[in-house]
């Protein structure tokens, strides 16, 4: 028995890998930290601790005289956020976020609907091919595309002449706040932009969860006499909605942080990610740029919170 029990245990392997392969084999355990060492170095130090040195940064100050940093720890920086310039650029933004997320979720969920019920085969092929096509071209090219088609002098423009849609087009731009001499550089345009650069984000979340919806529910509604109005209310809506806020969690989140696009297509007011290189790179206020960079990550913060509630992340 004991030349059977010997006999079936491998000799070790010679070299220094063999033997190294060795110990791993024996102590699976030293194998799993090894493996996890450099994703939690990675992620501990790269990622958690530059937020973590991001977040100290805010509680510092500029003195005014010098514009010098003052290493001492204050809150003076975040009361500059309450201010009214600082405050408009805050609002301004979640506004912004908050009206192209609602933009894409209404765009999205008949395309989405369609993707998820009818298309087929090839058809949903063509969906997804036609859905993630724009996420392939550069980024920039894009934004600057539709400055070019937003611009006085665009193809838009030029739509609404040849349609005899100019009072309509001058009457949009003639609206306060949101108006401007071309959509080029006024908020609807830079709304446009932000749609069509996040929508995909939306809708592909919310295809996922349409897809998930039983068919025999839309029959069921239907069978007990609900119109296609309280179906959609009752039992679509509310099956999607997990969906929705997690497409949401992109759409709201990348427009908060995003600062290319308002610095290539809109006005001269500024936006969270505008403000942020301007006071690092331009005023050299470094607290300040921390400050308002603190300002997304806690709304997104308390949004995760609310969407973790909502059961979004089973969507993704």
């Amino acid at each position: 028995m004991s030349d059977v029990s010997t006999a079936s245990i491998l000799p070790g392997r010679s070299g220094a890998f063999g033997r190294l392969s060795d110990v791993f084999w024996r102590r699976p355990a030293l194998l799993l930290a090894v493996m996890l060492i450099p994703p939690l170095l990675w992620l501990g130090i790269i990622y958690v601790g530059s937020l973590l040195a991001l977040l100290l940064q805010s509680f510092f100050s500029i003195d005014d005289f010098s514009g010098l940093i003052n290493y001492e720890l204050t809150l003076s920086t975040y009361r500059q956020l309450l201010i009214p310039t600082n405050f408009d650029i805050i609002l301004r933004t979640v506004v912004m976020a908050a009206a192209v997320t609602l933009a894409s979720a209404v765009l999205a969920f008949p395309i989405a609907y369609y993707a998820a019920r009818y298309a087929t085969g090839r058809w949903k092929a063509f969906f997804y091919l036609g859905v993630m096509l724009p996420l392939w071209s550069s980024y920039l090219v894009k934004v600057y595309a539709w400055k070019l088609i937003l611009a006085k002098e665009g193809i838009l423009t030029w739509a609404f002449e040849r349609l005899d849609l100019s009072w309509l087009l001058d009457g949009i731009l003639s609206l306060p706040v949101i108006g401007g001499n071309s959509l080029s550089i006024s908020y609807i345009g830079t709304f446009l932009v932000f749609v069509y650069v996040w929508l995909p984000f939306m809708i592909l979340p919310v295809q996922a969860a349409l897809e998930r919806v039983p068919g025999n529910l839309i029959e069921a509604s239907s069978d007990l006499g609900a119109h296609p109005g309280q179906t959609f209310r009752n039992v679509l809506l509310p099956l999607a909605m997990p969906g929705i806020v997690a497409g949401s969690i992109f759409t709201f989140s990348l427009t908060l942080g995003d600062y290319i696009i308002p610095q290539i297509v809109g006005s001269s007011r500024l936006f969270i990610g505008q403000a942020v290189y301007a006071q690092q790179g331009t005023a050299g206020n470094v607290p300040l740029a921390a400050a308002f960079s603190v300002v997304p990550i806690a709304i997104m913060g308390v949004y995760l919170w609310a969407a973790k509630r909502m059961g979004a992340f089973d969507a993704l």
